[in-house]
């Protein structure tokens, strides 16, 4: 357990809290909001399903991974507006977590505005018949966290609701606690003193010192000032830009020395609560993609520590337009292949993973028997056929010269 910590003198609540979505990182109001049911009025109308293959895996050969590399056994926390575990691509893949947001109630696995799901799918979306879309770590647990409901565009403060930062920071330790390897935080706090994030700040440096591996967007606010933006500008917090098809900036992607590299964000496939899919874009999706990516690394080489499986993550990057190291760009894009299966430093190649032993059918056996006995069968009875062939014709060859010699030998 954390040790508590003075709580900082100040009123929590007048700290601007932004949510990075879509191209905007907006202010959230600061009046705490009223306390409301879980998703009063959460559309759970079925949305559209997108089969075709999103642009980030045609990019990466998600099949060129290690055979059984897929996160296994590791839990990404995703501090974000909850996750929606109804979701067919998400269920089984999201265990209980808890609600931050004021008259909050729920385990963290309900969503009201889309954005925590979204998020979590493109870590941890399970491969489903007909659809190209899938997470990167498939395999991984989904930690939820309920902390804001604020989406740029859409605040309302008499109904979106938000935890402050005294929640924020207690939300974190919740996660460490809970055994997380990697948290995600697709969210920012900008236009704000960062001396009114001292406790959220020393919740994240208790993570990293838990070796937990720590992801951030780095904002979606280039044109609105690009404010320094938090935890993301934080040291040992993984800041991540986003890039578009191209593999250009988005526009909106904040830039600075804190982006340490870029993932795709633009026109995101990502999973809707309850059913279907919708596309995205804004640093918010490029984010899970570095934290999915990080939480293979930690299956593959479980003997990294935090700060090794971020150096593992930059040292495999992708060149990017700004160079080996930019503003813009950071080291350099993702790829979740090369950030696995490179070798760096005379590590040893990760060794797949063992076949699963074929389930036994007694009826199948059985007939392959049969099958072999039939083929020895066969076997044995042309073997017998060429060496009667093989007498018949040294017959043929030496009865007409018996004959003609009367059965005498040849020289007598």
């Amino acid at each position: 357990m954390h040790r508590s910590r003075p709580t900082v003198a100040f009123a929590a609540r007048t700290v601007t809290f932004s949510v990075v979505f879509g191209f905007g990182v907006v202010g959230i109001a600061t009046a705490p909001a009223a306390a409301a049911a879980p998703c009063p009025s959460v559309d759970r109308t079925v949305k559209d399903v997108i089969t075709a293959k999103p642009w980030p895996q045609q990019r990466w050969d998600l099949s060129a991974l290690p055979r059984g590399i897929d996160g296994s056994g590791v839990v990404v926390a995703v501090l974000d507006s909850g996750v929606d575990r109804e979701h067919p691509q998400l269920r089984g893949q999201v265990v209980a977590g808890r609600d931050m947001l004021p008259g909050g109630g729920t385990d963290g696995r309900q969503d009201c505005v889309g954005h925590g799901t979204g998020v979590a799918s493109v870590i941890a979306a399970k491969p489903v018949a007909g659809v190209e879309f899938r997470g990167i770590a498939p395999g991984v647990q989904i930690l939820p966290i309920r902390v804001s409901e604020q989406l740029g565009g859409q605040e309302n403060s008499s109904s979106a609701r938000q935890a402050d930062v005294k929640d924020m920071a207690t939300a974190v330790r919740y996660a460490v606690d809970q055994g997380a390897d990697v948290i995600n935080l697709s969210l920012s706090y900008g236009d704000t003193a960062p001396n009114k994030l001292n406790e959220f700040r020393d919740a994240i440096r208790d993570a990293v010192a838990h070796d937990v591996v720590v992801i951030a967007a780095v904002g979606n606010a280039k044109q609105k000032g690009n404010p320094t933006p938090y935890p993301a500008s934080w040291d040992n917090v993984f800041g991540v830009g986003a890039i578009d098809e191209a593999g250009q900036r988005l526009q909106a992607s904040q830039t600075g020395p804190y982006v340490d590299l870029v993932a795709p964000g633009d026109q995101v496939t990502v999973a809707r609560p309850g059913h279907g899919h919708g596309k995205e874009s804004g640093t918010s999706f490029a984010a899970p993609m570095v934290a999915a990516t990080a939480a293979l690394v930690r299956q593959a080489y479980p003997a990294l520590t935090e700060s090794q499986v971020r150096q593992r993550l930059q040292a495999t990057a992708d060149p990017a337009p700004g160079g080996r190291r930019s503003d813009d760009y950071g080291v350099g894009i993702l790829n979740p292949v090369r950030a696995v299966t490179d070798v760096l430093d005379g590590a040893a190649r990760v060794t797949p993973a063992a076949l699963a032993p074929r389930a036994a059918d007694p009826a199948a056996e059985a007939a392959a028997d049969r099958a072999a006995q039939q083929r020895s069968q066969a076997r044995w009875l042309a073997g017998i056929g060429v060496i009667l062939a093989g007498l018949v014709l040294a017959l043929a060859v030496a009865l007409p010269n018996g004959i003609r010699r009367r059965w005498r030998a040849a020289g007598s």
